[in-house]
């Protein structure tokens, strides 16, 4: 029988490789911390479901990977906006 905190840590992970989503955007919508997402989806997850983590491991290292041009995107953005009122 899984734990509450292995419940989770399957729920969260389901819900990153369903939605594509960010551990940002899960914790946000789970309504837990980002280090509670990270610590269950690349440590708990992996003893209770190793197919599913290896899934999420997966979207994650994408992620990571692309994390400096979304953070390029949105300063060009936010700059833009600022000339844009001025």
């Amino acid at each position: 029988m899984r734990t509450d905190i292995e419940e989770r840590a399957v729920r969260l992970a389901e819900y990153i490789t369903e939605n594509r989503a960010t551990v940002r955007a899960a914790a946000k919508k789970f309504g837990v911390s980002k280090s509670t997402v990270h610590k269950d989806v690349t440590e708990r997850l992996e003893n209770v479901s190793p197919a599913l983590y290896e899934r999420v491991r997966a979207l994650l290292d994408e992620n990571k990977a692309e994390r400096h041009i979304r953070g390029g995107l949105a300063t060009k953005e936010k700059f833009a906006h600022m000339k844009g009122r001025t």
